[in-house]
Formats: structure tokens, C-alpha cells, sequence
């Protein structure tokens, strides 16, 4: 009975888990907005974000494979207007374990160069802005398997660092972020 418990166990923890030599296809879109209603004047901001990935699953648990992220910004404060694209393209990494059939926890850890314009309209001048850097992060997550390896992602933050260096003699700047708990993110991914 013991044997035949381990062996119903472990075909399904191999069934949950995607099987070694499988393509994942994935992904994350985003879209937010925000007005604030101040006694001078209104700002209203918006932003959309798509990010898709590609992996190659060469063993049980690790996966690994290529990443692009686009985008887009804008905030607008009565004249003045602020515009910001931004563009992440890199390599990613992730170690996953099955805690059911239908439940799974990965991390991915991805790197990579990113780059981003900005446009300021303020009144009647006009600036803008190039900058080129890197990123590395780490963002753990749940996938919940809906059916044949297709299935959502959830997290809540992760762990980033950023990069930028301006043209013409622009300022450097560095950020780093740990945000466990402060976003939250749904995507969506499929073993092939």
C-alpha cells in the first residue's frame, strides 16, 4: 500500500509539474490610471505595460529563456504633459516546485539592457531625454494550472535593480526596489 501511495505520488508531482523539453510561452499586460483632484488643478496619469517570454524547460524544475518589456507613460497637469517610454530586453532564468497538481511556485531571475525616452511639453518649451542601462531582478509567484500545462501567474513584487545613464552628459541614476507586497501582477504562460 506504502509503494503504491509514493508511486500515485510522484506521477502527481511529475503531472503538475511541466515535463522537461517543453516551450513556455508567457506573459504580463498592465494597464493603470490615476486622476488626483487638487485645489489648483487635476493630474491624470496613465500607463500600459506588455511584457512578454519564451523559455526552454531543460530540466524538471529549471527554465530558461528570453524576455521584452514595452512600456508606455503619460501625465498630463492642466498645460504641462509628461511622456515616458521604456524598453527591457534580457534573458531569464526560473526554478519552479510543484505543490499540487493545480498549484506550482516559481522565481524567475531575469537581466538584461533597457532603455527609455522623455518627453516634457511644459507651457510652450519642450525637452527631451535618452537614457540607455541595465536591470537585474528576482520575483517570486504562483502558478495555478488550469488545464494541460496552460495556466495564471500570480505575484506580488520581487526584488529589482536598475540602471540608467543619460546622453549628453546626463546624470546616471540607480534605483533599487524591493516591493514584496506593494504590487500585484496576474499573467498568464503555457508548457508546449
Amino acid at each position: 500500500m506504502k509503494k503504491m501511495l509514493v508511486v500515485l505520488a510522484l506521477s502527481v508531482f511529475g503531472f503538475a509539474n511541466a515535463q522537461k523539453g517543453t516551450i513556455l510561452v508567457g506573459g504580463n499586460i498592465g494597464y493603470s490610471s490615476q486622476t488626483v483632484d487638487y485645489t489648483v488643478g487635476e493630474t491624470k496619469s496613465n500607463e500600459f505595460s506588455f511584457s512578454p517570454k519564451v523559455g526552454y524547460q531543460f530540466h524538471d524544475n529549471w527554465t530558461v529563456g528570453g524576455e521584452f518589456t514595452i512600456a508606455s507613460s503619460k501625465e498630463d497637469e492642466g498645460v504641462d504633459e509628461f511622456k515616458m517610454n521604456r524598453s527591457k530586453f534580457g534573458a531569464f532564468v526560473r526554478y519552479s516546485v510543484p505543490l499540487s497538481q493545480t498549484f506550482a511556485v516559481f522565481a524567475d531571475m531575469g537581466a538584461g539592457f533597457q532603455s527609455l525616452t522623455e518627453k516634457n511639453y511644459t507651457g510652450s518649451s519642450y525637452s527631451k531625454a535618452k537614457a540607455d542601462g541595465m536591470y537585474v531582478g528576482v520575483t517570486p509567484a504562483l502558478f495555478i494550472n488550469m488545464k494541460d500545462g496552460f495556466g495564471l501567474n500570480f505575484s506580488i513584487g520581487g526584488l529589482s535593480y536598475d540602471k540608467y545613464s543619460y546622453d549628453n552628459n546626463g546624470p546616471d541614476v540607480s534605483t533599487f526596489n524591493f516591493n514584496f507586497g506593494q504590487t500585484f501582477n496576474i499573467g498568464i504562460s503555457k508548457n508546449f
